[in-house]
C-alpha cells in the first residue's frame, strides 16, 4: 500500500490542501474544530509529512539542525530524541552536526552547513550556545537560531533559549548532603568551557556559605566531564590525611569515576564515603549502590528548544519582524539514592538561614 498523502487527509477531513498544511505548521489561524477534524485524519491515515517535499513545494525549508559538541554520549543521544521528537510532531527533518566547539571558522563552517543544506534554523547546544561571538556572527548571518543553556535566571538577551538551572539544582545536592552531617565535601569540576560547570559550582559554593560551611579549596578540584578524569581526582583527594566524606561530581560520569577510585582504595561507600553527581544518565542507575544526582531531562530540554525554533519560524513566515518566543526554564530535580549517608559518627545538620541561599561572595 502506498503512504498517505497530504491530499488524502484532505479529502478524508473534507477540507483544502491549505488548511491541511496550517494544521501541520500549527499556524493558529486554523478553528479548533477543523484543526481536531484533521488530526484525526492524520491519524487515521498514518500520515507522515516529507520535509524534502515540503520544502521542495515551498520557498521555506522544512529542515532544522542540531548543533552539539559533547564527549557525554547519553547527553548526545538524549538530546537527538527530544530534537527528533519534535521533528517528528511538526513534520520537519533534522541535520545533526557535531562540530569543535574550539576550532578557527567555527561560525563559517557552521553558516556553510547551513545554507548548503538549506536548513531554516538551528538547535545550538553548549557550549556553542554560551559563545557570544558565534552567536552573533550567526544573527548576522540570518540564521534564526534557539540557544541551550545553563544559567540561574533569563539572560534576556534577545536571543531566545532554553535554560537550565543548573546552579539551583546543584544548591540542592550539596544541601542534602550539609544535611547528612558532612562538612569536608569535595567538588569536581567539569570541562571549564562548558558554563554548566562555572553554575554547578557557584551552587556548591552557595550552599557552603548558607550552612555556615568553610569553602576549603584544597577540597575543589578542575578537570574534565569524563570517567576518568573523576577517578584521577578522587584518587588524589583520598589519599590526603583530611580526605573528603562526601564528594559531588559535576556529573554522573565524574561521580561513577569517583566510585570506582573509593572501590579501589578499599573504602565502603556511603558509609566511608558519600558520592553524587549530576544529569541522572545511565551512570547513575547502574552504578552499585545507585547515584544521588540532579535528574535532567535532557531529552525533553531538546524537544522545547525545537519546538520554540519551529514557533520562531513561523512567526518568521507570517511577517512578524519582531519575532519572538518566550524564554523557558528547567530546574533538575534532586534524586536520592543509595550512596549518599551520614558520615560515621556524625549527626545531620540543622536548616539553612533564611535568606541566604542564593548568592556567593
Amino acid at each position: 500500500m502506498r503512504n498517505a498523502t497530504i491530499k488524502d487527509v484532505a479529502k478524508h477531513s473534507g477540507v483544502s490542501l491549505k488548511t491541511v498544511s496550517r494544521v501541520i505548521n500549527r499556524e493558529p489561524s486554523v478553528r479548533t474544530e477543523t484543526r481536531e477534524r484533521v488530526e484525526r485524519s492524520i491519524a487515521a491515515l498514518h500520515y507522515q509529512p516529507d520535509p524534502s517535499a515540503r520544502s521542495l513545494r515551498s520557498t521555506h525549508s522544512y529542515a532544522i539542525g542540531l548543533v552539539y559538541d559533547n564527549p557525554n554520549a547519553h547527553y548526545v543521544i538524549s538530546m537527538q530524541e527530544g530534537v527528533l521528537a519534535a521533528c517528528r510532531e511538526r513534520g520537519f527533518g533534522l541535520q545533526i552536526h557535531p562540530c569543535d566547539s574550539s576550532a578557527e571558522g567555527l561560525a563559517e563552517e557552521i553558516i556553510r552547513v547551513s545554507r548548503s543544506a538549506r536548513l531554516a534554523g538551528l538547535v545550538l547546544a553548549p557550549p556553542m550556545s554560551e559563545q557570544p561571538a558565534l552567536i552573533a556572527c550567526l544573527k548576522a548571518a540570518d540564521i534564526p537560531l534557539v540557544r541551550i543553556l545553563a544559567a540561574s535566571e533569563d539572560p534576556a538577551d534577545g536571543s531566545t533559549c532554553v535554560y537550565v538551572n543548573d546552579r539551583r539544582a546543584a544548591y540542592a545536592v550539596t544541601e542534602h548532603l550539609i544535611q547528612l552531617g558532612h562538612t569536608r565535601i569535595a567538588f569536581l569540576w567539569g570541562d571549564p568551557h562548558h558554563g554548566s560547570s562555572s553554575e554547578r559550582f557557584m551552587g556548591y559554593a552557595d550552599a557552603l556559605k548558607a550552612y555556615g560551611v568553610p569553602l576549603n579549596r584544597k577540597l575543589v578540584l578542575s578537570g574534565q566531564y569524563s570517567f576518568d578524569d573523576g577517578f584521577r581526582r578522587a584518587r588524589k583527594l583520598l589519599a590526603v590525611k583530611e580526605a573528603p566524606t562526601a564528594i559531588f561530581g559535576s556529573n554522573d560520569e565524574i561521580a561513577a569515576g569517583v566510585l570506582a577510585a573509593a572501590r579501589s582504595t578499599g573504602l565502603d561507600v556511603p558509609w566511608d564515603l558519600s558520592i553524587a553527581g549530576f544529569e541522572d544518565n545511565p551512570f547513575s542507575k547502574q552504578a552499585w549502590p545507585a547515584l544521588t544526582t540532579a535528574r535532567q531531562s535532557t531529552s525533553e530540554i531538546g524537544q522545547h528548544a525545537a519546538l520554540r525554533l519551529m514557533d520562531l519560524l513561523r512567526q518568521n513566515r507570517d511577517g512578524h519582524t519582531d519575532s519572538s518566543v518566550a524564554n523557558e526554564s528547567f530546574v533538575p530535580e534532586l534524586v536520592v539514592r543509595g550512596s549518599t549517608a551520614p558520615p560515621r559518627s556524625a549527626s545531620p545538620r540543622a536548616e539553612a538561614p533564611a535568606g541566604d541561599t542564593d548568592s556567593i561572595d
